[in-house]
């Protein structure tokens, strides 16, 4: 299914676990260090360096640029090390998360109540997704390097559905659909 960013809250509650998605549009990447500056400073009362509302963030560092492209290497980072600050962004409007690997037990609640998902990237094939990227410009935390907020322009990106607005986790219904044969 194609789908346009940035996300909608009557988009992502069409969604559901097991959708495969290709996203077009901006969204930003973040990790760890990232999500701990800018928890910190909403926790101060401040602003984050990037609006978050119906935003998506996309848990990676890409890799340096060559000189032809506009970006290196980029897929998803495994996704529990940012469950800590899920919150706080979502109480911010944040409506998406792409990453990889299963979240912690609060997660799948936290995107029920907030309508948000959780979108799973293509682990291993980092070279392909970074073919998806048109744009690629620093946005802040310049200092944290590779690990700095990106803004992409992607066209085309898949991901698929792993926990959707209901809080349904895709890893979970798969084993149980599996374990009836």
């Amino acid at each position: 299914m194609k789908v346009k960013l940035p996300l909608t809250r009557e988009v992502v509650e069409e969604l559901n676990i097991g959708d495969v998605l290709e996203l077009t549009g901006y969204l930003y990447t973040a990790r760890d260090a990232a999500h701990k500056r800018m928890v910190e400073t909403i926790e101060r009362g401040g602003k984050p360096p990037i609006e978050l509302d119906n935003q998506t963030i996309f848990y990676a560092a890409p890799c340096p640029a060559p000189p032809d492209k506009p970006i290196g290497s980029i897929g998803p980072t495994t996704s529990v090390r940012m469950d800590p600050y899920v919150e706080t962004l979502l109480k911010e409007g944040l409506i998406a998360m792409i990453g990889k690997g299963d979240r912690s037990y609060y997660i799948p609640p936290l995107m029920k109540k907030y309508k948000a998902v959780y979108l799973l990237g293509l682990g291993g094939a980092a070279a392909i997704m970074a073919r998806k990227v048109k744009e690629a410009r620093e946005i802040a935390y310049v200092d944290l390097g590779a690990e700095s907020i990106k803004e992409l322009y992607v066209e085309n990106l898949k991901v698929i559905v792993g926990i959707d607005t209901k809080g349904r986790i895709l890893q979970e219904e798969g084993i149980a659909k599996y374990r009836k044969i």
